[in-house]
Protein backbone atom coordinates (compact mmCIF):
# COMPACT_ATOMS: atom_id res chain seq x y z
CA UNK A 1 0.00 0.00 0.00
CA UNK A 2 0.87 3.10 -0.61
CA UNK A 3 0.35 6.01 1.91
CA UNK A 4 0.01 9.49 1.54
CA UNK A 5 2.05 11.26 4.44
CA UNK A 6 0.03 14.65 4.67
CA UNK A 7 -3.59 12.07 5.28
CA UNK A 8 -1.17 10.60 7.70
CA UNK A 9 -0.02 13.38 9.07
CA UNK A 10 -4.35 14.66 9.34
CA UNK A 11 -5.14 11.26 10.86
CA UNK A 12 -2.53 11.80 13.50
CA UNK A 13 -4.27 15.54 14.29
CA UNK A 14 -8.07 14.01 14.34
CA UNK A 15 -6.60 10.97 16.54
CA UNK A 16 -4.75 13.09 19.21
CA UNK A 17 -7.55 15.94 19.10
CA UNK A 18 -10.94 13.12 18.80
CA UNK A 19 -12.91 15.58 16.85
CA UNK A 20 -12.96 16.53 13.45
CA UNK A 21 -13.69 20.34 13.39
CA UNK A 22 -10.70 20.51 16.35
CA UNK A 23 -8.15 19.03 13.87
CA UNK A 24 -9.52 20.93 11.08
CA UNK A 25 -8.75 23.90 12.87
CA UNK A 26 -5.57 23.10 14.19
CA UNK A 27 -4.36 22.50 10.28
CA UNK A 28 -6.56 25.49 8.84
CA UNK A 29 -8.44 23.50 6.86
CA UNK A 30 -12.31 22.86 6.18
CA UNK A 31 -13.86 20.32 8.04
CA UNK A 32 -15.13 18.56 4.77
CA UNK A 33 -11.29 18.51 3.47
CA UNK A 34 -10.08 16.62 6.54
CA UNK A 35 -12.99 14.19 6.51
CA UNK A 36 -12.75 13.87 2.53
CA UNK A 37 -8.85 12.38 3.85
CA UNK A 38 -10.11 10.23 6.60
CA UNK A 39 -12.27 8.56 4.50
CA UNK A 40 -9.81 8.05 1.76
CA UNK A 41 -7.88 6.57 4.34
CA UNK A 42 -10.10 4.39 5.50
CA UNK A 43 -11.06 3.11 1.82
CA UNK A 44 -7.39 2.20 1.26
CA UNK A 45 -7.41 0.33 4.62
CA UNK A 46 -10.20 -1.56 4.04
CA UNK A 47 -11.77 -0.80 7.53
CA UNK A 48 -13.57 1.87 9.58
CA UNK A 49 -10.57 3.48 11.77
CA UNK A 50 -13.59 6.47 13.20
CA UNK A 51 -16.66 5.87 15.59
CA UNK A 52 -18.26 9.14 15.10
CA UNK A 53 -20.27 10.06 18.39
CA UNK A 54 -22.13 13.60 19.65
CA UNK A 55 -18.67 14.62 20.99
CA UNK A 56 -16.35 13.60 18.65
CA UNK A 57 -15.05 10.45 17.34
CA UNK A 58 -13.25 7.67 18.96
CA UNK A 59 -10.93 5.42 17.65
CA UNK A 60 -11.23 1.86 16.05
CA UNK A 61 -8.89 -1.48 16.56
CA UNK A 62 -7.31 -0.33 13.33
CA UNK A 63 -7.45 3.28 13.97
CA UNK A 64 -5.75 2.42 16.91
CA UNK A 65 -2.70 0.33 14.88
CA UNK A 66 -2.93 3.19 12.26
CA UNK A 67 -2.22 6.03 14.93
CA UNK A 68 1.36 3.83 16.30
CA UNK A 69 2.43 3.15 12.93
CA UNK A 70 1.66 6.69 11.59
CA UNK A 71 3.33 8.04 14.39
CA UNK A 72 6.57 6.08 14.08
CA UNK A 73 6.75 7.13 10.36
CA UNK A 74 6.55 10.93 11.30
CA UNK A 75 8.97 10.42 13.68
CA UNK A 76 11.47 8.64 11.44
CA UNK A 77 10.50 11.33 8.56
CA UNK A 78 11.77 14.51 11.30
CA UNK A 79 15.06 12.55 11.89
CA UNK A 80 15.63 12.05 8.18
CA UNK A 81 14.89 15.76 7.83
CA UNK A 82 17.51 16.70 10.48
CA UNK A 83 20.03 14.46 9.37
CA UNK A 84 20.05 15.40 5.91
CA UNK A 85 19.50 18.88 6.78
CA UNK A 86 22.76 18.24 8.75
CA UNK A 87 24.60 17.89 5.16
CA UNK A 88 23.37 21.47 3.89
CA UNK A 89 25.13 22.93 6.92
CA UNK A 90 28.21 20.96 6.30
CA UNK A 91 28.42 18.23 8.42
CA UNK A 92 29.38 14.68 6.62
CA UNK A 93 28.09 12.28 8.97
CA UNK A 94 25.67 11.47 12.11
CA UNK A 95 26.61 8.46 14.20
CA UNK A 96 24.35 7.20 16.95
CA UNK A 97 26.00 5.53 19.57
CA UNK A 98 24.90 3.89 22.67
CA UNK A 99 27.03 2.26 24.96
CA UNK A 100 27.90 1.00 29.10
CA UNK A 101 28.44 3.38 32.00
CA UNK A 102 31.26 1.27 32.01
CA UNK A 103 32.62 2.53 28.38
CA UNK A 104 31.53 6.55 28.90
CA UNK A 105 33.01 6.42 32.07
CA UNK A 106 36.47 5.44 31.04
CA UNK A 107 37.61 5.32 27.07
CA UNK A 108 34.66 6.80 25.19
CA UNK A 109 35.16 10.80 25.52
CA UNK A 110 38.62 10.47 24.52
CA UNK A 111 38.43 8.21 21.69
CA UNK A 112 35.41 10.07 20.60
CA UNK A 113 37.46 13.38 20.87
CA UNK A 114 40.20 11.48 18.85
CA UNK A 115 38.20 10.80 15.62
CA UNK A 116 36.41 14.35 15.78
CA UNK A 117 40.19 15.74 15.78
CA UNK A 118 40.94 14.06 12.63
CA UNK A 119 36.97 14.19 11.16
CA UNK A 120 35.48 17.35 12.33
CA UNK A 121 32.45 17.22 9.92
CA UNK A 122 31.26 14.68 12.15
CA UNK A 123 28.10 14.70 14.44
CA UNK A 124 27.45 12.35 17.29
CA UNK A 125 24.64 11.47 19.67
CA UNK A 126 25.72 9.57 22.50
CA UNK A 127 23.21 7.89 25.01
CA UNK A 128 23.99 5.59 28.14
CA UNK A 129 22.46 2.53 28.78
CA UNK A 130 22.53 -0.89 29.99
CA UNK A 131 23.46 -3.66 27.96
CA UNK A 132 20.09 -5.67 26.75
CA UNK A 133 18.95 -2.08 25.67
CA UNK A 134 22.19 -1.02 23.87
CA UNK A 135 21.68 -4.42 22.35
CA UNK A 136 18.21 -4.01 21.22
CA UNK A 137 18.85 -0.37 20.13
CA UNK A 138 21.18 -1.36 17.45
CA UNK A 139 19.11 -4.21 16.46
CA UNK A 140 16.22 -1.64 15.92
CA UNK A 141 18.20 0.70 14.18
CA UNK A 142 18.17 3.62 16.68
CA UNK A 143 21.59 3.36 17.70
CA UNK A 144 24.22 2.74 14.55
CA UNK A 145 27.02 1.52 16.78
CA UNK A 146 26.96 -0.05 20.67
CA UNK A 147 29.06 -0.78 23.37
CA UNK A 148 28.42 -3.31 25.71
CA UNK A 149 30.55 -5.98 27.87
CA UNK A 150 31.19 -9.56 26.78
CA UNK A 151 29.02 -11.11 29.09
CA UNK A 152 26.06 -9.59 27.12
CA UNK A 153 24.74 -11.66 24.10
CA UNK A 154 24.89 -9.75 21.38
CA UNK A 155 22.13 -11.54 19.54
CA UNK A 156 23.23 -11.54 15.82
CA UNK A 157 25.20 -8.93 15.64
CA UNK A 158 28.36 -8.43 14.54
CA UNK A 159 30.90 -7.22 17.25
CA UNK A 160 34.82 -6.27 17.53
CA UNK A 161 36.99 -5.91 21.02
CA UNK A 162 36.71 -2.72 21.70
CA UNK A 163 38.75 -2.46 25.47
CA UNK A 164 39.50 -4.38 28.15
CA UNK A 165 38.30 -2.69 31.86
CA UNK A 166 40.04 -4.44 35.28
CA UNK A 167 37.21 -4.63 38.18
CA UNK A 168 37.82 -3.79 41.42
CA UNK A 169 36.27 -4.44 44.89
CA UNK A 170 35.85 -0.79 46.26
CA UNK A 171 35.24 -0.69 50.13
CA UNK A 172 34.93 2.27 52.51
CA UNK A 173 38.32 3.67 54.39
CA UNK A 174 38.94 1.84 57.93
CA UNK A 175 36.82 -1.46 56.43
CA UNK A 176 38.92 -4.50 57.51
CA UNK A 177 39.05 -5.77 53.48
CA UNK A 178 40.81 -2.24 53.06
CA UNK A 179 43.97 -3.27 54.64
CA UNK A 180 43.81 -6.68 51.92
CA UNK A 181 46.10 -6.36 48.45
CA UNK A 182 43.65 -8.82 47.12
CA UNK A 183 40.65 -10.96 47.77
CA UNK A 184 38.37 -13.71 46.58
CA UNK A 185 34.89 -12.83 45.41
CA UNK A 186 34.01 -15.90 47.77
CA UNK A 187 35.31 -13.55 50.97
CA UNK A 188 33.50 -10.80 49.37
CA UNK A 189 30.01 -12.28 49.40
CA UNK A 190 29.76 -12.29 53.43
CA UNK A 191 29.22 -8.81 53.16
CA UNK A 192 26.15 -6.57 51.41
CA UNK A 193 26.49 -5.03 48.22
CA UNK A 194 25.45 -1.33 46.67
CA UNK A 195 25.06 -3.04 42.81
CA UNK A 196 24.14 -1.93 39.70
CA UNK A 197 20.74 -1.44 37.69
CA UNK A 198 19.51 -5.26 37.47
CA UNK A 199 19.83 -5.16 33.59
CA UNK A 200 23.47 -3.91 33.44
CA UNK A 201 26.31 -6.82 32.37
CA UNK A 202 27.55 -6.22 35.53
CA UNK A 203 24.81 -7.19 37.74
CA UNK A 204 24.48 -10.41 35.61
CA UNK A 205 28.27 -10.86 36.14
CA UNK A 206 28.09 -10.43 40.04
CA UNK A 207 24.74 -12.82 40.46
CA UNK A 208 26.35 -15.38 37.87
CA UNK A 209 29.46 -15.99 39.91
CA UNK A 210 27.69 -16.02 43.06
CA UNK A 211 25.55 -18.49 41.82
CA UNK A 212 28.61 -20.68 40.91
CA UNK A 213 30.00 -20.07 44.30
CA UNK A 214 26.73 -21.34 46.18
CA UNK A 215 26.00 -18.31 47.46
CA UNK A 216 23.32 -15.04 46.38
CA UNK A 217 24.59 -11.84 45.95
CA UNK A 218 23.21 -9.33 49.07
CA UNK A 219 21.99 -6.44 47.35
CA UNK A 220 21.59 -3.41 50.00
CA UNK A 221 20.61 -0.66 47.23
CA UNK A 222 20.67 -0.84 43.69
CA UNK A 223 21.50 2.37 41.64
CA UNK A 224 22.90 3.01 37.99
CA UNK A 225 25.66 6.29 38.89
CA UNK A 226 29.03 4.99 39.63
CA UNK A 227 30.05 8.15 41.12
CA UNK A 228 26.37 7.49 43.54
CA UNK A 229 27.60 3.78 44.09
CA UNK A 230 31.01 5.61 45.48
CA UNK A 231 29.25 8.17 47.61
CA UNK A 232 26.60 5.05 48.73
CA UNK A 233 30.32 2.72 49.68
CA UNK A 234 31.70 5.85 51.32
CA UNK A 235 28.74 6.02 53.56
CA UNK A 236 29.34 2.92 54.79
CA UNK A 237 25.99 1.37 53.25
CA UNK A 238 27.80 -1.76 51.46
CA UNK A 239 30.81 -2.49 49.13
CA UNK A 240 30.85 -2.56 45.41
CA UNK A 241 32.53 -3.95 41.94
CA UNK A 242 33.93 -0.89 39.91
CA UNK A 243 36.18 -0.56 36.74
CA UNK A 244 39.48 0.64 38.79
CA UNK A 245 39.88 3.19 36.29
CA UNK A 246 36.44 4.64 37.40
CA UNK A 247 37.23 4.23 41.47
CA UNK A 248 40.40 5.62 41.22
CA UNK A 249 38.36 9.34 40.40
CA UNK A 250 37.34 8.68 43.46
CA UNK A 251 39.04 7.30 46.29
CA UNK A 252 40.75 10.58 47.07
CA UNK A 253 37.37 12.37 47.60
CA UNK A 254 35.39 9.86 49.00
CA UNK A 255 37.44 8.30 51.22
CA UNK A 256 37.57 4.95 49.54
CA UNK A 257 40.18 1.75 49.18
CA UNK A 258 40.36 -0.29 46.26
CA UNK A 259 41.13 -4.01 46.43
CA UNK A 260 41.98 -6.17 43.36
CA UNK A 261 39.65 -8.70 42.85
CA UNK A 262 41.86 -12.22 42.59
CA UNK A 263 39.24 -13.55 40.06
CA UNK A 264 39.81 -14.44 36.03
CA UNK A 265 37.01 -12.49 35.49
CA UNK A 266 37.68 -9.31 36.95
CA UNK A 267 39.63 -8.80 33.46
CA UNK A 268 37.19 -7.83 31.52
CA UNK A 269 36.37 -7.07 27.95
CA UNK A 270 34.28 -4.65 26.09
CA UNK A 271 32.82 -4.79 22.81
CA UNK A 272 31.78 -2.54 19.67
CA UNK A 273 28.31 -3.98 18.17
CA UNK A 274 26.75 -3.17 15.22
CA UNK A 275 24.65 -4.76 12.44
CA UNK A 276 26.38 -5.64 9.30
CA UNK A 277 29.85 -4.22 8.67
CA UNK A 278 29.69 -4.47 5.17
CA UNK A 279 26.67 -2.22 4.44
CA UNK A 280 27.28 0.19 7.30
CA UNK A 281 28.45 3.29 5.80
CA UNK A 282 31.30 4.36 5.38
CA UNK A 283 31.74 7.20 8.50
CA UNK A 284 30.45 3.89 10.27
CA UNK A 285 33.10 1.74 9.18
CA UNK A 286 35.76 4.33 9.73
CA UNK A 287 34.91 5.05 13.73
CA UNK A 288 34.51 1.47 14.27
CA UNK A 289 38.03 0.58 12.54
CA UNK A 290 39.87 3.53 14.67
CA UNK A 291 38.05 2.35 18.17
CA UNK A 292 39.27 -1.48 16.97
CA UNK A 293 42.83 -0.30 16.26
CA UNK A 294 42.54 1.35 19.95
CA UNK A 295 45.06 0.08 22.52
Amino acid sequence: MRYDITSLDLFISVAEERNLTRAARIRHLAVSAVSKRITELETQVGSPLLVRNARGVDLTPAGQSLLYYARQVKQTLVQLDHELGDYATGVKGHIRIHAITSALSQFLPDDVAHFVALYPQIKFDIEERVGSAVIRAVADGRADLGIIAVQTASQGLDSRPYRNDELTLVVPAGHALGARTSVRFEEVLEHEFVGPHLESSMHTLLTSEAEKLGKALKLRIRISSFDCMCRMVSTGLGLAVLPRSVINQYVRSHKLKAVTLDEPWAQRSLLLVFKKYETASPTLKTLIDQLTLTE
